[in-house]
């Protein structure tokens, strides 16, 4: 399969990877990846995971998660989310991660493939709740190219930790260029 998703990733897609996971010695981790702009990203996900061989989660609306694509999603590491108001979903979202050895979580901090100006921070308060880095993965429709950052532990500064993340998103192009994300400053 990693064969397979390799030749599709780089030969017929014409995609690079700059950077990589450092599987083995980062088990735990919240991947970001931004900009979140189109139902493309899903597969360019998948094949990431498959020419780096690398298991990546992702997590989706329960609802996801039911007949007739329940199965799939779960069988490629999809973990179902209760979206339910009145929870706290930091917390339960970082219990996660105290339950398994391995857990990858990838989430789009835009929370939508429409134009946005600022994140979501869950993620942020998820990797500082479960004691994890933050990997940043660019899906650079542009160029054609997903850079992976090393991994980031966030401090107590939010404004300045979230500064440094948008640098690292500064003039990536999503498949739908102008949905791309432009943090305010």
């Amino acid at each position: 399969m990693k064969r397979l998703s390799s030749f599709i990733y780089h030969k017929i897609l014409g995609w690079k990877m700059i950077g990589d996971f450092d599987k083995e010695n980062i088990k735990k981790c919240v991947v970001i990846a931004v900009p979140h702009t189109s139902w493309h990203d899903f597969y360019m996900g998948l094949l990431i995971r498959q020419v780096d061989d690398i298991k990546i989660s992702f997590m989706g609306k329960k609802e996801l998660f039911r007949w007739p694509l329940g199965w799939y999603f779960k069988r490629v590491g999809g973990i179902p989310l209760d979206r339910t108001s009145g929870q706290n979903k930091v917390d339960a979202i970082a219990k996660e991660f105290e339950k398994r050895n391995e857990l990858r979580l990838t989430l789009a901090p835009e929370g939508t493939r429409k134009k946005v100006s600022s994140w979501k921070t869950g993620f942020y308060y998820i990797a500082k709740a479960a004691n994890v880095p933050i990997i940043m993965v660019t899906f650079d429709f542009g160029k054609k190219q997903n850079v992976i950052s090393a991994p980031f532990y966030p401090t107590d500064d939010i404004e300045q930790d979230l500064q440094f993340m948008y640098s690292f998103f500064k003039d990536v192009k999503g498949k739908i260029p102008e949905y791309s994300f432009t943090p305010d400053t």
